[in-house]
């Protein structure tokens, strides 16, 4: 096939790019930056914002299958910069798609799109959006995969779409969860959220990869999981904290004791947001109210759906994962 890969050069799509290659499609990458180690691997590159509308539908043409999983993640408190490049930049992708007859488009979308600020424990995909937001990537991300949904039967030929809900993608290559864990600690930053007993849904970047590319062949071979979205993970949560602790052990780092109650860390994310919103500031607070929720309580997520609708297994444990992710 011709491919696309939005964010081909990042963590997960660089995974996926590799995959794709591995059984012999054509694959371009859109980014903004070059990725001249993908081009030697036969990649074509092609540089661009996903702000840029003209851009992104050119990216488009002579493409068959959209894998979208550029996105800007953070905490900051200005809407605009994830509005414009989540939001705005996948429904560009969208309509590129419809304009040059791509037929099918999986997106990355995010758990935290139905997160409220209370626990959730074992929930599946009937879980709805919530009415109020704590941080403007998951709102924007919510408004992405909304749009990726409803252009499902769309176009002629007919787009198919669908969404998947990796949470906390990890595994070796990471340049952001694992790298940022292992600065705040050899800083003395790391603080350990609530009472430690939170369990938490997670998922090794090749489980994640693989689970993008099974669900592009299912739109294309039976389409039960078109105009869906699916939370995808190990299958098996994990003791947040403790999970953490042997990643720093792994590194050779001491394991988190500072603790500081989940009411205390809330009150002071909204002293800091109120903060950085007065202030304009434009990276990103100490603490939020998000981020307080989200190291706090229980996130794990019932997969079954995408079992049956496309055979999604976490094929490599993580245990298999954890002796891997410093290699």
């Amino acid at each position: 096939m011709n491919v696309l890969v939005t964010g081909g050069g990042g963590f997960l799509g660089r995974a996926i790019v590799e995959r794709l290659l591995a059984r012999g499609d054509r694959v371009r990458s859109f980014g903004r930056k070059p990725y001249p180690d993908l081009e030697k691997l036969g990649v074509e590159v092609v540089r661009g914002d996903l702000r840029d509308e003209a851009a992104v539908k050119g990216a488009c043409r002579e493409i068959e299958t959209v894998f979208h999983t550029a996105a800007l993640p953070g905490i900051q408190c200005q809407w605009k910069p994830f509005y414009e490049t989540n939001t705005l930049g996948t429904i560009y992708l969208v309509n590129g798609c419809l304009e040059h007859g791509v037929k099918y488009l999986v997106y990355t979308s995010s758990p935290s799109c139905v997160f409220d600020g209370r626990s959730q424990e074992n929930i599946d995909e009937s879980a709805p959006y919530p009415t109020r937001w704590l941080a403007h990537y998951p709102h924007s991300k919510a408004l992405a995969e909304q749009a990726v949904l409803r252009a499902n039967g769309g176009g002629d030929p007919k787009l198919l779409t669908c969404a998947l809900r990796p949470h906390l993608i990890w595994g070796p290559g990471d340049q952001h969860l694992i790298p940022r864990l292992l600065e705040r600690a050899k800083l003395g930053q790391l603080v350990q959220i609530g009472n430690g007993e939170n369990l938490i849904d997670h998922i090794y970047v090749g489980n994640a990869a693989a689970a993008h590319i099974q669900a592009a062949g299912a739109l294309a071979q039976h389409g039960r999981n078109a105009g869906k979205a699916y939370f995808i993970s190990q299958g098996e949560p994990v003791n947040c904290w403790k999970w953490l602790n042997e990643i720093l052990e792994l590194a050779g780092l001491k394991p988190i004791r500072k603790r500081v109650s989940f009411p205390r860390a809330w009150i002071f994310g909204a002293l800091c947001e109120a903060w950085y919103k007065l202030f304009d500031y434009t990276d990103e607070p100490p603490m939020t109210r998000f981020l307080a929720a989200q190291l706090a309580q229980s996130h794990y997520f019932n997969i079954s759906a995408a079992r049956k609708d496309f055979d999604f297994a976490p094929k490599i444990t993580t245990e298999e994962g954890m002796e891997r992710i410093f290699q």
